[in-house]
């Protein structure tokens, strides 16, 4: 195959086809140099997310639109795969010759080219030479779908309970001799934040009311407590009747 009359011929083709946008030129230029890669042997096989890579398409939708659109224009036949451990199929078209490539053309371990090739590229996912690379994709395939079966149990994990009411902290802290005032500043803080402690969802708003009642506790020194706060109040209102407020301070 020549590369230079196929490129040729193909650039020939696009410029009186209107059918044709940018996409669908980028697209077809990276599955040339795919093709290159794996020395013009008829099917290729093909990574979606490496293709997109090359051909400079950032969106899924333009990518298949793109791609079943050369396919349903004579541009080449694809035949996708479903298996995320197997990369599609992709016959291009020798438009040097105007002639297709054979479609399974069956090459003996020794057979080459009769054309010399372009620069090989690194990622070719046909090549026997780089079985490697296929073998890495299969990995990172694999470890993808278990990171992603992992973020699934971690997000199950993590489900958040339903918060308590107001009226539900009040009598918690009613039950803890504590005051509804101390109740309610738990109930907004936790409220505003979501219900999180740090970062992650609250599981037992019961026992996070009980360690805010022991910090309340050390840092106010009982102070907040319904019977200190009682006596404090009492104390506080104790006036001295017989005081001569005659006299000078």
């Amino acid at each position: 195959m020549n590369y230079i009359k196929h490129l040729a011929g193909f650039f020939e083709k696009i410029s009186t086809d209107e059918r044709l946008n940018p996409s669908h030129v980028s697209l077809y230029v990276s599955l040339f140099q795919f093709w290159n890669a794996c020395r013009f042997h008829n099917p290729i096989s093909i990574s979606r997310s490496e293709v997109m890579r090359v051909s400079k398409i950032y969106s899924k939708a333009t990518y298949h639109k793109c791609i079943k659109e050369l396919n349903d224009f004579g541009y080449l036949q694809y035949q996708p795969s479903y298996n995320p451990f197997k990369g599609s199929l992709v016959y291009l078209t020798d438009f040097g010759t105007g002639s297709k490539q054979a479609m399974n053309r069956k090459r003996t371990k020794n057979e080459t080219s009769p054309e010399q090739a372009l620069v090989p590229y690194t990622n070719n996912l046909n090549n026997n030479k780089q079985q490697t690379s296929v073998n890495d994709e299969h990995t990172r395939a694999k470890n993808n779908s278990k990171s992603f079966v992992a973020d699934s149990n971690k997000a199950r994990t993590k489900k958040q309970v339903a918060p308590p009411t107001l009226s539900e902290v009040e009598n918690y802290f009613a039950a803890k001799k504590w005051t509804s005032l101390e109740a309610k500043k738990f109930f907004n803080y936790y409220q505003s934040n979501g219900w999180l402690v740090g970062k992650v969802p609250m599981k037992d708003w019961q026992a996070s009311a009980e360690k805010w009642i022991l910090n309340a506790d050390k840092y106010n020194h009982g102070k907040t407590n319904i019977t200190n706060h009682s006596a404090t109040v009492g104390t506080r209102l104790t006036a001295n009747l017989n005081k001569d407020f005659g006299e000078p301070l």
